[in-house]
């Protein structure tokens, strides 16, 4: 479904509130994707340690690129939760809230007296969730981690090479993390459409990022060994599902893991004849590996791009970064956008991946300015501007 941007379009979850906690990246992308389906979302900050993604890959006209990718359709208030004052703030934003979101340690929030045991008291029908490293048992429940982290202890690292080496993207962060939030807080949401019991949500990065190895899981089950790394059917030991060189030096993918895919690839490139002449077998695969590297050696692209073409080859380039935003593909999709923000010019955007047909992803605001809606979402509270004034002072917002 082409992907229809309508800045007016309410969303599947117009009605739900938000309140954000979270920093960096989990929990602003996955509170994103909740105010791009229509929530209202109200992201926190501290009044004098704001974002860190705000400090993050400054564009040339000096805006904040990452937090910039992360934090449309939102608004932004500032509250020094040390202060009894802003609790006190918290406390009146929760009265009308559905889900709060945090990504601090397990213990962060007990810590500063709003943990969820003493907001499930004051909002029963509150869905607090809580992205975590390790979650909030086990004997990582303390520890400091980040995504490599997380992939090592999952067992993702293992397999990504030999040696192992980072995975350059952030794997357990956005699917451990900012995915798994967001499908279980929509699914608690009918839990509570159906029964009006908030709950609480414990989201571990790393218990996550295990199910990416199921596939091996199921090996391991059945071998009693554990797979090897670069040496499995889908991590680089199949000819017909791995990455090739071309002449320039740039890479391909050829996914052809069915036969007639990879038959079809076989014809298009005019090698027919190599899996006739040499099975698809433990003994034949590495000749046919070596065949196939031969190949993509002495082609170029453009040599290439009949077969990239060729709908039922399986061969695709390997675009980087700038080349995504470029393909026609993606824009038509509505994947990449550039906003004219009113500050910064023209910035750049992903789209929603979340394409419905009747309630259409809406870009409805650019990214928050830190605190941009302190006043204004207080004053509906019913705080009097004398009142805000004094928060002021007292350094609460």
């Amino acid at each position: 479904m082409k992907q229809n941007i309508n800045e007016t379009s309410q969303g599947p979850l117009a009605g739900v509130k938000v309140v954000d906690l979270s920093l960096l990246l989990p929990g602003p992308l996955c509170s994103q994707h909740l105010a791009d389906m229509g929530a209202e979302v109200i992201k926190i900050e501290n009044p004098r340690a704001y974002d860190g993604s705000r400090a993050m890959f400054k564009g040339k006209t000096g805006y904040p690129a990452l937090y910039m990718m992360l934090n449309r359709n939102k608004k932004a208030i500032t509250l020094n939760l040390k202060r009894e004052s802003a609790k006190e703030i918290l406390f009146k934003l929760l009265e009308d809230a559905d889900i709060l979101l945090e990504g601090f340690r397990p213990d962060g929030m007990d810590k500063m007296g709003i943990g969820y045991d003493v907001l499930k008291e004051k909002f029963p029908r509150l869905i607090y969730c809580g992205i975590s490293g390790y979650g909030t048992s086990g004997k990582y429940v303390d520890f400091a981690g980040h995504d490599l982290n997380y992939l090592a202890i999952s067992g993702v690292l293992d397999q990504t090479g030999n040696p192992p080496r980072p995975a350059g993207f952030q794997l357990a962060d956005v699917g451990g993390g900012t995915l798994t939030a967001l499908s279980a807080i929509l699914a608690a949401l009918y839990y509570r459409e159906k029964t009006g019991k908030g709950q609480r949500i414990d989201i571990s990065m790393t218990d996550a990022s295990l199910q990416f190895l199921s596939l091996y899981g199921g090996i391991l089950s059945a071998s009693e060994t554990s797979p090897e790394a670069g040496n499995d059917i889908l991590s680089g030991k199949l000819p017909n599902y791995n990455v090739y060189e071309t002449k320039e030096g740039r890479y391909v993918a050829l996914g052809a893991l069915e036969d007639m895919f990879f038959q079809t690839f076989l014809r298009a490139a005019g090698m027919e004849n190599l899996t006739k002449d040499h099975p698809m077998n433990e003994e034949n695969i590495p000749l046919i590996k070596q065949k196939l590297t031969d190949y993509f050696k002495s082609k170029t692209y453009s040599d290439l791009q009949p077969i990239f073409d060729n709908t039922d080859a399986c061969l695709s380039p390997i675009l980087n970064m700038k080349e995504v935003t470029q393909n026609p593909h993606m824009k038509d999709r509505g994947m990449v956008l550039e906003r004219n923000h009113p500050k910064y010019g023209p910035i750049l955007q992903f789209g929603s991946p979340f394409h419905f047909s009747e309630t259409p992803f809406a870009y409805r605001n650019d990214p928050p300015e830190h605190g941009e809606h302190t006043e204004e979402i207080l004053g509906g509270l019913g705080y009097p501007k004398e009142k805000i004034a004094e928060f002021k002072k007292d350094r609460v917002i």
